[in-house]
């Protein structure tokens, strides 16, 4: 009766990640991941859909700790930013949005999301 058998689930942010990646990758990378779990995080009313939420960004996260360019990084922190806010994570966004350094990517998450510059 395998006909039945739920399959499970595999997400792109629990591939592993063959060799170190290149600041370019490592940005495709988070970008996947986000879109991947924008799903999640929008329904991050269910424990299920929370935990996942929590674990593609967990895995986005240690990502961008690992990207040497500057702006790639902030940009890659942007889109961590914006998914933590589709889940209602404030906490989390806040320090994120702390940990960017260029100026224009802060204005335009301020201008996206205005509870932020509180």
């Amino acid at each position: 009766m395998r006909w039945f058998a739920r399959k499970t689930r595999h997400d792109i942010w629990d591939e592993a990640i063959e060799g170190p990646l290149g600041d370019i990758e490592a940005a495709e990378r988070i970008r996947a991941i986000c879109e991947a779990a924008a799903a999640s995080a929008a329904a991050c009313n269910d424990k299920r859909e929370n935990e996942r939420y929590e674990r593609a960004a967990k895995v986005a996260m240690e990502i961008a700790m690992k990207i040497s360019d500057a702006l790639m990084r902030d940009d890659a922190v942007r889109r961590i930013v914006d998914l933590c806010m589709k889940a209602d994570d404030l906490k989390t966004a806040q320090i994120l949005f702390r940990a960017i350094h260029a100026s224009w990517i802060r204005e335009t998450i301020q201008r996206d999301h205005p509870t932020l510059a509180q």
